[in-house]
Parts: structure tokens; C-alpha cells; sequence
């Protein structure tokens, strides 16, 4: 083991595990939720589409505000009581379908008020990873973070399409319920939490909300990278609030292959994760996502080919493709926006990125269920492909298609404090990575 490896860390063994439990819940939950509104609630597209933009809405919501309050908080008892809070939220559906009271209203304000959870859960976690570790440990520390999620992907989704076909969807609800609160357990014995470097107290929500924004959308780096990741985002959320009901009424099929089409997507992005530090080794940072992104955009429209029979396998194909590169993306790009943050900006460059890339799904569930509705399934599949495929684009047309390298210190402030050249240090002698 390395000296400077994070699994050398005790509080970052205990994010990673209960991450990895916090993932599982989510996953049996992302296949679970939407199978109740189409089977027990027969739920049309268009209603399907609005329950997965109550899932990410709130990002617009509070997304933003969020970020702030997060930096004025302690990150381990914000962690746990949102993982407490999506246990009780999820343990009410099983128990009103046992009542024989389940409603798609009462799905719709369950995936609201859990994704408010979420979005102090996302920000939070990502915001106190880079004080766990060091930045000297952040790329190998995201790298485990994004396998991580990708595995999720794979077995939570798997064993959410199957617990669906063998137990039922609210049973596998119940599960997902329990992998939070046994989430929240661990996250108990993260013992150094420190204390927040935001700014003070006195300073108004908005000012530092529009600090936020500005170190953002000031670097031209990080600008590509929330453009390029926000497209992303929206076109596979095109797609994926389209599946279930592709899936299960168009072209019936079980909900176990649901499962295996989405655990192959878990694939890729596991496969990207993994190459993800070879290849910006290889290439550089910059490089790597930017000609990755070029090799592999054509993939994204083989998924609208979904069908029965062998299109369904070069449709999976294309999809395992798409999320390799948002693997390495999510590397190479989440890393280089925390080594590029200081400190007292971590909590409002998070939730500005979770704020755009949420919203980018929020927004994507309304245009798919929006063009199901009013065209086809098979219509917004179509839709989300062409996004995916011009998704690479901003990265691809700014300064980070040059970096080499990480940056040496964070752009805005350093740790004490003193003005850094925002762009210039981007764009200038330390060459630095990718998106995500």
C-alpha cells in the first residue's frame, strides 16, 4: 500500500463502506420506484417522467443554498441525518402498499423529500472528502469513490431488477430503506471531522452563494467541465426515464432484463473509472477526456436501436460505451475541480456542480416524459442520444483539451487565503485534468 493512499485513512474506510451501502439502497430504489408507477399504479409516460424530476428537483431547488449551509455545517452530522431521513422516506412505501393506501402522490412527494436529502448528502460527501484525504490523495481517493458508484450500478441494479421480479417492488423499496440506515451507522465511526473553513457566519447566503457561481463560471476549465457534464447528464436521464416504460410495456420484457440492461451501463462506468488514471497518464488529464470524448460520442445513438433480440445487445453496446466515458470523466473532472477549490469554497463549488448536473436530470425526466407523451418512447430515446453525442464538446473546445497535469494549488484563494489568478493559473504553466 502506498504511504499517501487514502485506505491508510480509517475515516475515509468508513466513508467508503457507507457510501458503498448508501449506493445500494439508491440503486434498488432507481429500479424499484419507477416499476411501482408503471405495474401497481400503471402509471402513463408522462407520468413517469414527473416522478423522476420530483427525484432531482430539488437540486434546483435548494441546490444552491445548500451548498452554502453545508460549509457552515459539520459534514459528518449532515451525512448521517441524510442518510437517516431517505431510510424513514423509503420505508413508507412498503408500508402504505401494505395498507393497500399507495398512491403516485404519495410517490411523488417520497422522491421530492429524498432527493432534498440527497442533495446535503452528495454535497457533503463530496466536500469533505478532499479535508479526509489531501488533495496529494484525491485522484486515487475519486477513482475508488466512481468504481464504487459504477459496482452500485452494477449489483444494486441488478438485484433491484431482480429482488422487483422474485419479492415485488415495494419489498426491494424496503431493502433500499435499509441499506440507508445501515449507511448511517457507519458513517458513525468517521471520528476527524473538520470543522468547516467557510467564511463566517455574518456573511449573507447570497453573497456566498454568489461566490459559488462566480469561481465556477470565472474559470474557463471549470466551465467546460459543468457544461460538458450538465449535457451528459441530461441525455442519459432521457433515456433512462424512458426505459422502464420501453422496457416493460413496448416491449415486454421482465424487469430482471431492465435491470441487466442498466447493471451493463454500471459496467462501463466501472471500466472507465478503472482506466481513467492509466489513460490521463498516458495522454495527460486534458487530453484524455477530450479525445476520449471524441472517439466515443457516436455511441450514444446506438441506444435509440433498442429492440428485441440482437439490437438489444448493440444498444447495450453503445450504452456500456457512454458510460465509460462518463466514468473517466468523473474521475479525471471531480478531481480537478477539488484540487482547483479552496477549502472555504468547497461546499459552493459542489453544490453549484450538483445544482447544474441534477438539474440537468431534473429537466431530462420532464423532456422525456414530454416527448413520450406527445411522440414515443422510442422518440426521446432518440433525443437523449443526440445529447450524449455533443455532450464532449465544451471540454473538448476549451483550454483543458492542452493540461497535461493537476493544478498545484486551488484557483481563487490558497489555504491562506491570498488571491489567485483564477483563469490564468488554468490556462497557464501547470498543465491539469479533466471532467466530471
Amino acid at each position: 500500500m502506498q504511504p499517501n493512499s487514502p485506505w491508510r485513512n480509517s475515516d475515509f474506510r468508513a466513508l467508503f463502506t457507507a457510501t458503498s451501502l448508501s449506493q445500494l439502497g439508491t440503486n434498488v430504489g432507481y429500479v424499484a420506484v419507477p416499476l411501482i408507477a408503471v405495474s401497481a399504479l400503471d402509471a402513463r409516460p408522462g407520468q413517469v417522467g414527473a416522478l423522476a424530476t420530483l427525484s432531482t428537483a430539488a437540486f434546483l431547488l435548494i441546490g444552491l443554498p445548500a451548498g452554502a449551509w453545508v460549509d457552515r455545517m459539520r459534514h459528518r452530522r449532515v451525512l448521517i441525518t441524510a442518510d437517516l431521513a431517505r431510510a424513514a422516506l423509503f420505508a413508507l412505501i412498503p408500508l402504505a402498499w401494505w395498507w393497500d393506501a399507495l398512491t403516485l402522490w404519495q410517490l411523488y412527494l417520497v422522491v421530492l423529500l429524498n432527493g432534498c436529502a440527497t442533495v446535503f448528502s452528495d454535497v457533503g460527501a463530496q466536500s469533505v472528502l478532499p479535508r479526509i484525504v489531501g488533495r496529494d490523495g484525491l485522484v486515487q481517493a475519486n477513482a475508488a469513490v466512481v468504481s464504487l458508484i459504477a459496482v452500485g450500478n452494477i449489483a444494486g441494479r441488478g438485484a433491484g431488477g431482480a429482488l422487483v421480479q422474485l419479492l415485488s417492488a415495494p419489498v426491494a423499496v424496503a431493502c433500499a430503506a435499509v441499506g440507508y440506515l445501515a449507511s448511517a451507522l457507519r458513517l458513525t465511526a468517521i471520528r476527524r471531522t473538520p470543522a468547516s473553513a467557510g467564511t463566517g457566519q455574518a456573511t449573507r447566503l447570497s453573497t456566498q452563494i454568489a461566490e459559488g457561481l462566480q469561481h465556477v463560471f470565472n474559470n474557463p476549465e471549470l466551465r467546460a467541465l459543468a457544461l460538458t457534464a450538465t449535457l451528459s447528464n441530461l441525455g442519459s436521464q432521457i433515456i433512462n426515464t424512458m426505459l422502464p416504460v420501453l422496457f416493460i410495456r413496448e416491449l415486454g420484457l421482465p424487469a430482471g432484463a431492465l435491470g441487466l440492461f442498466w447493471a451493463v451501463g454500471g459496467a462501463g462506468l466501472l471500466l472507465g473509472s478503472r482506466c481513467a488514471r492509466p489513460i490521463a497518464g498516458r495522454l495527460g488529464y486534458g487530453r484524455a477526456l477530450g479525445l476520449v470524448g471524441l472517439c466515443l460520442a457516436p455511441a450514444g445513438l446506438l441506444v435509440p436501436l433498442i429492440d428485441r433480440g440482437p439490437w438489444l445487445w448493440l444498444a447495450g453496446t453503445g450504452w456500456l460505451l457512454a458510460l465509460f466515458k462518463t466514468g473517466m470523466d468523473n474521475v479525471l473532472g471531480v478531481s480537478l475541480r477539488q484540487r482547483m477549490t479552496p477549502d472555504s469554497l468547497l461546499g459552493r463549488m459542489n453544490a453549484t456542480f450538483r445544482f447544474l448536473l441534477t438539474g440537468a436530470l431534473a429537466i431530462g425526466a420532464a423532456v422525456a416524459g414530454l416527448i413520450g407523451e406527445l411522440a414515443t418512447a422510442h422518440a426521446a430515446l432518440w433525443v437523449g442520444g443526440a445529447v450524449l453525442t455533443v455532450a464532449f464538446l465544451p471540454v473538448f473546445l476549451s483550454p483543458l483539451r492542452t493540461r497535461r497535469d493537476l493544478p498545484e494549488s486551488p484557483a481563487g484563494k490558497d489555504d491562506d487565503g491570498a488571491d489567485q489568478r483564477t483563469g490564468s493559473l488554468a490556462l497557464g504553466q501547470q498543465p491539469g485534468r479533466g471532467a466530471g
